[in-house]
C-alpha cells in the first residue's frame, strides 16, 4: 500500500462520514413541562420581563457569576438581556407575548439561534407550564451530531428553570 492509497482511503472515509451526518435530523425540539400553583398571568408576567426572567433563570443557578445586561423595554416585545458566563454568551429577546405564551429569540452567535417558548394552560391541578426550544441546525454536520444530545443537555436546564419558576411564584 502506498501513502496515496492510505490518504485517498482516509479522505473517502471522512467524506462518507460527513455525508452521513446529513441523514441526521435538521431540527431539534426540546420540551419539559410542570404543573405550578401560580396563575398563568403571574407566570407570563415574569416570563415577559427581563428582570422577572432573572428570578427563575436556570443558568444563574448553575453559574452564580453569570453576567446579565438588560436592554430594551422592561417588559414585553423587545425586552431582553445579554449574557456572558461559563456556558457561553449571547442574547435573549422577547419576540412575542400572547395570552398564553412568551416566545424568545436567542442569539448564540456561531452556536445558532434557537427559539424558546414558555406556554401556560389552566388545568384543575394548577397551571400547566411548557418550556420548549426549537432550533434549525442547517447543513452543519457537527451541529447535527451535537443535536442528538440536545434533549439531555437542554432538558435538564429547562427542568431547573421550571423548579426555579415554581419557587419564584
Amino acid at each position: 500500500m502506498t501513502i496515496w492509497t492510505i490518504l485517498a482511503g482516509s479522505v473517502g472515509v471522512v467524506a462518507l462520514l460527513s455525508a452521513g451526518t446529513l441523514l441526521l435530523p435538521k431540527t431539534v425540539h426540546v420540551e419539559r413541562q410542570a404543573t405550578l400553583s401560580a396563575a398563568p398571568a403571574t407566570i407570563l408576567e415574569l416570563a415577559a420581563s427581563s428582570e422577572g426572567y432573572q428570578s427563575f433563570n436556570p443558568y444563574r443557578t448553575s453559574d452564580p457569576d453569570l453576567k446579565i445586561t438588560p436592554f430594551g423595554p422592561v417588559s414585553g416585545v423587545g425586552a431582553g438581556f445579554r449574557f456572558d458566563g461559563k456556558e457561553g454568551k449571547g442574547s435573549q429577546t422577547v419576540a412575542s407575548v400572547t395570552a398564553d405564551s412568551v416566545r424568545y429569540d436567542i442569539d448564540l452567535g456561531a452556536m445558532g439561534r434557537p427559539v424558546q417558548t414558555i406556554s401556560t394552560a389552566s388545568t384543575p391541578e394548577g397551571t400547566q407550564v411548557v418550556w420548549s426550544m426549537d432550533m434549525d441546525l442547517g447543513f452543519n454536520p457537527v451541529a447535527r451530531v451535537f443535536g442528538l444530545f440536545m434533549d439531555g443537555m437542554v432538558g435538564k436546564t429547562f427542568e431547573q428553570g421550571l423548579d426555579n419558576l415554581a419557587a419564584a411564584t
